[in-house]
């Protein structure tokens, strides 16, 4: 059997800003261990097929489907981690996650192959990886007989931040798997309560099981919409360097639904049996709130997490993240207090599920904190503002080794860039020279130029920018490395 981990990678993680933002979500963040959460699910298959040789599992490259603008993001990731992919499949727009995995059941099935889907977003926590191995091996043996799978979750206490599933009869005497009765919404505290001691209900993962070729069938009957949106997106898609870029019109008339509502509960409504549940305990979650982080966090004597720079006195059970600063608390009991270096969030524990207030907030004030940290990353490496007024904007840069920026102008913009460490290759019209540490050079508005890093060091540069308009849409384009010239690239 041939296992495809599609890993959807499209969620936006609202919920935990500051920390998550549009333009660097949570699952690129290394918000448990070392990896960040993308790391962590392209890794969390590993050793399977040797802990489970009688199953006959043989792994693939994982397909990844993610926003368009996150694609070097992933790919950078992928890269850090040693690990490739089977190909890095680009939505123009979120369409939620049965399109998605539509679009990675194409590409499974494009070599003539039918292999077993699992389907993993970018963003959940595995505590117990061989009980998730166990389970998984078990799904394997299911799907290939035609089964629908869905992991359920052990729930390990009345939650009420997830959906839940109502799991009826076992699908065969003493067998784990059971049938998938129905799918249920968040649900209020007493219900989740009821949910819990009735020991008939899990918690909804997300993680599914089948074959490439059943999804398209299933998804072509039950929403031939999305299935023809999809099948036109993808028939019309092109390489973009080490990227599949799906048509983006075609993919933008596509309905937006999920999993759960466009298949599983039409198939679990069924009397065929073939939508089963998989319970699962591994010490799962989806750290869709600061709360979960609290909750797998490690804590202290008095049932703190902290992280960074920080000081608690006389307080308990709270979780403190400081990024750039210290923070001391003191008295304080069930707080979640948040700094990074553009902003600061406090929040009691029992409200965490209300910080997407904060980032409808700041969407609808049109303010730049909801989309993008202070320093906002590029395929070339990073740049930070560190200071500006009218007329005046002064910006850290970070080149990465072998890295350049694009052959571009600004229309109403003069550059001086002070190397601080590294060399910079530059390019100014017809010149190109290098410019060392404690150098300096000067773009006049209009001059077509470009920076690069020749070295094996990153590149660290003052930009000081003076104009009537500093805006960042104030780039043309000319040459890109990258293929940013095109004009569905917005980065």
């Amino acid at each position: 059997m041939r296992l495809q981990p599609a890993i959807l990678s499209g969620g936006a993680g609202t919920r935990l800003w500051p920390l998550s933002r549009e333009a660097y979500p949570k699952q690129f963040l290394p918000l448990v261990g070392q990896q960040t959460m993308l790391q962590q699910t392209v890794a969390r298959l590993d050793g399977l097929s040797d802990e489970h040789p009688h199953h006959g599992i043989a792994m693939a490259d994982p397909l990844v489907v993610c926003n368009e603008s996150h694609r070097f993001l992933v790919a950078e990731q992928l890269m850090e981690a040693g690990r490739e992919a089977a190909a890095i499949i680009l939505e123009p727009v979120g369409r939620n996650t049965a399109p998605a995995l539509t679009l990675a059941a194409l590409a499974a099935v494009r070599e003539g192959e039918d292999p077993i889907l699992i389907a993993m977003p970018a963003d959940h926590v595995v505590a117990d990886l061989n009980a998730f191995h166990r389970a998984v091996a078990e799904g394997c043996l299911l799907a290939s007989e035609g089964a629908v799978i869905t992991f359920g979750i052990v729930p390990a206490g009345p939650e009420t931040g997830y959906g839940y599933i109502l799991r009826g009869a076992p699908r065969k005497q003493a067998d784990t798997a059971c049938r998938l009765e129905r799918f249920v919404e968040k649900p209020d505290r007493d219900t989740a309560a009821h949910y819990v001691v009735s020991g008939d209900y899990l918690w909804n993962s997300g993680i599914f099981m089948l074959r490439a070729g059943r999804w398209l069938g299933l998804i072509e009957r039950f929403r031939p919409d999305i299935a023809e949106a999809c099948r036109e997106a993808y028939s019309r898609a092109k390489a973009d360097l080490d990227f599949c870029r799906v048509d983006a019109q075609a993919f933008r008339d596509c309905p937006s639904d999920s999993i759960d509502y466009a298949v599983m509960e039409r198939l679990s409504a069924e009397s065929s049996g073939d939508a089963l549940v998989l319970p699962l305990d591994a010490g799962w979650s989806d750290v869709g709130a600061w709360c979960a982080l609290w909750d797998v966090g490690e804590r202290d004597e008095a049932d703190n997490v902290v992280h960074g720079d920080v000081f608690v006195y006389e307080g308990r059970g709270n979780l403190i993240y400081a990024q750039s600063r210290m923070v001391a608390g003191v008295g304080v009991e069930g707080l979640i207090v948040v700094e990074t270096p553009d902003a600061v969030l406090v929040v009691d524990k029992e409200h965490t599920q209300d910080v997407k207030a904060v980032t409808g907030y700041l969407k609808a004030a049109r303010r730049q904190e909801c989309e993008f940290h202070r320093r906002v990353h590029r395929p070339w490496g990073t740049y930070e503002p560190v200071d500006g007024g009218p007329r005046y904007q002064v910006k850290r840069l970070t080149v990465k080794p072998g890295a350049s920026l694009s052959l571009q102008l600004h229309h109403h913009r003069a550059e001086h860039w002070i190397v601080v460490s590294g060399t910079a290759r530059v390019t100014r019209d017809d010149e190109v020279f290098l410019v060392s540490e404690n150098q300096s050079t000067y773009i006049p508005i209009g001059t077509r130029h470009r920076l690069e890093n020749p070295g094996t060091i990153p590149l660290e540069l003052i930009e000081v920018q003076s104009g009537s308009y500093l805006g960042e849409d104030d780039i043309v384009r000319l040459e890109d490395k990258y293929n940013r010239t095109s004009p569905e690239s917005r980065l």
